[in-house]
């Protein structure tokens, strides 16, 4: 049995010590972005907590410190949605740092009724997608000179029911909800395996892992519904479900066990991979498929115009 298939169960207790190291989680005003850097800071970890509004990413710098008063926070705002707000983003912290150890891609959006973003993109490939591609690729030389400098993308389960509608990414033609965000879901499993072997080719010291929280108790999926579902999922998601502290434990896992790999994805141990302890897991074939990553990687480049300086592996 390897060590990441021991008997113990992961915890957020197995975290090593983060002081000294400064990670960027987007999204962590609420769901499994708030417990992520609230684990990071617990362990001493500086935690750039990302969020669409100020205020709420405020709130959520008070509620961690009411469990850990110390930690070091700061707030900045970021809407993946919007690449010019990715682009200002990028531009302040690569102007007032000199480096970047983690990168949790972590906020999205699920199963809106269709819309496109300010550059004219479906929303949920635009914030889930192409947001966080872009991100990394304008901070990929932070993260160069991080220590240990990993970028973790959250995928789910909903990837294998993904692809990407190459001939119709904005939906315009035919649209579901919950199958655009199967595409968006895809994409982020697709970039962080093709991510990694462009590292692995240009001999960076970057990991690039994937993590799946399973089935949590977030308020992504009643954000995203109508009023009338939304009520339902809010009755029925605590009792389906394992908590947001629970569902975060994967990310938690590839961002910082010194013994995960490059290219790793990490989900619940538990039947169909929708709670338990988090451990290397498996995505579906198409999201390997090399022909598709590389597709999708020049789709990518062209609707952000982020270049990355990696070469395709």
């Amino acid at each position: 049995m390897s060590t990441k298939q021991r008997t113990k169960a992961w915890t957020a207790a197995d975290i090593p010590d983060q002081t000294g190291r400064t990670a960027v989680v987007t999204g962590a005003n609420s769901g499994l972005g708030i417990e992520t850097a609230r684990a990071l800071a617990g362990r001493g970890a500086h935690v750039i907590l990302t969020s669409r509004s100020e205020a709420k990413g405020r709130e959520a710098v008070e509620d961690i410190r009411a469990d850990h008063p110390r930690a070091n926070l700061e707030v900045r705002t970021l809407d993946l949605e919007d690449l010019d707000s990715v682009a200002e983003f990028a531009d302040r912290l690569n102007a007032d740092r000199n480096r970047l150890d983690l990168l949790v891609n972590n906020a999205g959006v699920m199963a809106p009724p269709r819309s496109l973003s300010p550059q004219g993109h479906e929303r949920q490939f635009a914030t889930n997608h192409l947001g966080h591609f872009a991100l990394t690729g304008r901070l990929l030389g932070l993260l160069e000179a991080g220590r240990d400098p990993r970028v973790v993308t959250v995928s789910s389960l909903a990837h294998r029911h993904g692809q990407i509608h190459f001939d119709d990414l904005t939906g315009e033609r035919r649209y579901s909800a919950v199958g655009y965000y199967g595409q968006s879901k895809f994409a982020n499993a697709v970039f962080g395996l093709e991510l990694d072997r462009r590292l692995r080719a240009a001999g960076s010291p970057i990991r690039s892992l994937i993590a799946h929280p399973g089935f949590s108790a977030t308020r992504l999926v009643a954000n995203g519904m109508n009023a009338p579902t939304r009520l339902l999922a809010n009755l029925v998601l605590p009792f389906a479900t394992q908590s947001q502290a629970q569902g975060a434990l994967p990310q938690l896992r590839a961002a910082t066990d010194p013994a995960a790999q490059s290219g790793e994805y990490y989900g619940p141990n538990g039947k169909g991979e929708r709670t338990g302890a988090p451990v290397v897991v498996e995505t579906i074939p198409e999201a390997q498929d090399r022909e598709t990553a590389a597709r999708l990687w020049s789709v990518s480049e062209e609707l952000t115009g982020v270049t990355f300086a990696l070469s395709a592996a």
